[in-house]
């Protein structure tokens, strides 16, 4: 009898013992991610720029230098009056080095507008309405419409527009074809007022975050009459 009782207190102690309630662990808390690296220019000079663009309506001493780190990629490119276009193909070329190869900017669409200005003839200027103005504290603001979006490039107080963080601004104003009304006297590029332009819902532009890289360096512009100068090196930056 004894020894029955004695494997049945064990049993319950058994069973007791299996039915406790376990004490949780914590588990340990995950180690923070490493912040990420900012991507660092080596200073390289991959793509050039030297460019000159008359805004009194000739195009004569109009030009868009450039070479890049691609092999063959380079142009001491002007407007060419019997094609209408640039003399030696930047129109596409310098392409290559708007975009990654995954077809994202490295830089603003805005700013290779600009440099092609230098290659479409005042006609090209005149319809997007080219202009430049220098401010007294020495800051160059360059604005134009072109498909319908409106650009402003305002510089440092030395002419410098810095890359990938200058000031550069767009706005939709319209489409291809017609500028809102809100913002033309005739539905065109030439009738925009560009006091209205700006008033609100300006967009910053710039190089697409996602792109593998990205241009860095400055670019010096000059306002010397109706000429319009930049200047630069910039250095392709891995993301």
């Amino acid at each position: 009898m004894m020894k029955k009782l004695l494997s049945l207190t064990i049993a319950v102690l058994i069973v007791l013992v299996s039915c406790a309630p376990k004490q949780l662990v914590t588990p340990a808390a995950a180690p923070a991610p490493a912040p990420a690296k900012a991507a660092v220019s080596d200073g390289s000079e991959d793509l050039t720029i030297d460019y000159q663009v008359n805004l009194a309506g000739s195009d004569t001493d109009n030009f868009f230098h450039w070479k890049g780190n691609v092999r063959y990629m380079a142009a001491d490119d002007n407007f060419d009056a019997v094609s209408g276009a640039s003399a030696l193909g930047s129109t596409h070329l310098f392409m290559m080095y708007l975009y990654d190869v995954e077809g994202k900017e490295t830089m603003t669409s805005g700013l290779r507008g600009l440099f092609l200005y230098g290659v479409n003839g005042a006609n090209a200027s005149a319809a997007d309405k080219l202009e430049a103005t220098k401010a007294s504290d020495g800051t160059i603001t360059i604005q134009s419409v072109h498909r319908g979006t409106a650009y402003k490039f305002t510089t440092d107080s030395k002419g410098v527009l810095s890359l990938p963080d200058g000031k550069m601004e767009a706005r939709k104003i319209g489409t291809p074809q017609e500028i809102e009304s809100a913002f033309s006297s005739d539905g065109k590029a030439t009738g925009v007022d560009y006091a209205k332009v700006w008033a609100s819902d300006v967009q910053k532009i710039g190089a697409d975050p996602a792109s593998m890289y990205f241009w860095d360096g400055d670019l010096q512009f000059a306002l010397n009459g109706d000429m319009l100068t930049a200047k630069g090196v910039l250095t392709a930056v891995k993301r």
